[in-house]
């Protein structure tokens, strides 16, 4: 798998010769058609500044990555966009709703769904469990209703399990697997169970952080794959991190690129690919002298 972490020359293709002049500069956030606004999101902690004053928009159906060397703020970025985190200034708007100051699984209802870098199952429970646990937060009947065994509960209950089944055929996890617990399953097929997990909750916009972190080449190729379905299929929008160019270069209509928490660059990626900026930021001051 080609990734930065490994060889820091593989985002920039053979052709590719490092220019004085930077290529793109950071474009100013498009609000038109944005599922997702970012303006002048700032998050620190104590003397740390994580994430500086970055503009950012996602267009709806689109897949963008968000790039950059270890400790860029990518994650910082992303647990403020899913409330695990609250941005010191700044603002952030999902459909023109203002989520700073929500709590997590009010950004879940809002149409957000996400996986992590380090897998984050319930382990000790089924693979269907898991999926159908990502669904509950669609699900209308009451507490009392559920003590009380209504059947309004069970038809609701039967609907879950039906849909989480669809989603598991959906993200290629045989049948058979459905009784299994999570932890049994292969890495790669972790994956995928976190992915029709955060799908269950029925977002509108999917973060994916890592997705293919720990996976050989061919189940790479396969989650590459998987991702652009998803946008084809599910009409999603889709923010991506990830390590491996190849993955970023290939399934991206838009990359955006942190250093030391402040976005350098945005662009399509053949642009990002040959910006003097962020090839310095890669490889370091050298590349680009």
């Amino acid at each position: 798998m080609t990734s930065y972490r490994d060889d820091p020359g593989a985002m920039i293709s053979e052709s590719t010769t490092p220019t004085p002049q930077g290529g793109v500069q950071p474009a100013a956030v498009d609000e038109r058609g944005a599922i997702l606004v970012v303006r002048k999101l700032t998050k620190r902690f104590g003397g740390l500044v994580a994430n500086r004053d970055i503009d950012f928009s996602i267009p709806r159906r689109a897949i963008v990555s968000l790039i950059g060397p270890n400790g860029a703020g990518k994650t910082t970025f992303f647990n403020q966009l899913t409330g695990m985190m609250q941005p010191t200034e700044g603002d952030i708007e999902l459909n023109g709703v203002r989520t700073v100051g929500m709590q997590p699984h009010q950004i879940v209802e809002l149409g957000v769904g996400r996986t992590y870098q380090n897998i984050r199952l319930f382990n000790d429970m089924t693979v269907l469990a898991n999926v159908m646990v990502g669904h509950h937060v669609r699900m209308k009947a009451q507490w009392y209703e559920a003590v009380l065994h209504l059947p309004k509960v069970s038809a609701e209950e039967e609907a879950t399990r039906v849909r989480a089944r669809e989603l598991l055929e959906l993200v290629g996890l045989a049948k058979r697997y459905e009784d299994e617990l999570a932890r049994h399953l292969p890495y790669g097929d972790q994956r995928r169970l976190e992915v029709a997990r955060a799908l269950a909750s029925e977002p509108q916009l999917l973060l994916l952080d890592e997705p293919t972190a720990g996976m050989n080449p061919g189940e790479t190729a396969r989650m590459t794959q998987f991702i652009g379905r998803l946008r084809r299929e599910l009409g999603l929008s889709i923010l991506l991190i990830e390590h491996d160019m190849k993955v970023v270069m290939g399934v991206s209509d838009r990359i955006t690129v942190l250093d030391y928490g402040e976005k350098i660059a945005e662009g399509q990626p053949e642009e990002i690919q040959r910006n003097a900026q962020v090839i310095e930021a890669y490889l370091g001051k050298q590349a680009t002298t």
